[in-house]
């Protein structure tokens, strides 16, 4: 019963760090800006790494189950 929360958790954090991966993956190849405004190398780069972040998260609770 109290692996339900850490199924989903686990889930949407590795659902959304793979997207936000494919979505930065796919503006850099394209040499698109990932956000607008901002200083690309900047933004690919925190997009990078808080992607990398959310899939890591996401193993982990899924691995806590």
């Amino acid at each position: 019963m109290e692996s339900g929360p850490a199924v989903f958790a686990g889930t949407a954090f590795a659902l959304f760090g793979a997207a936000l991966l494919w979505w930065t993956g796919a503006r850099t190849l394209r040499r698109a800006p990932v956000a607008h405004g901002v200083n690309p190398v900047v933004s690919t780069a925190l997009a990078t790494v808080f992607g990398v972040l959310f899939l890591v998260l996401g193993v982990w609770c899924l691995t806590r189950i």
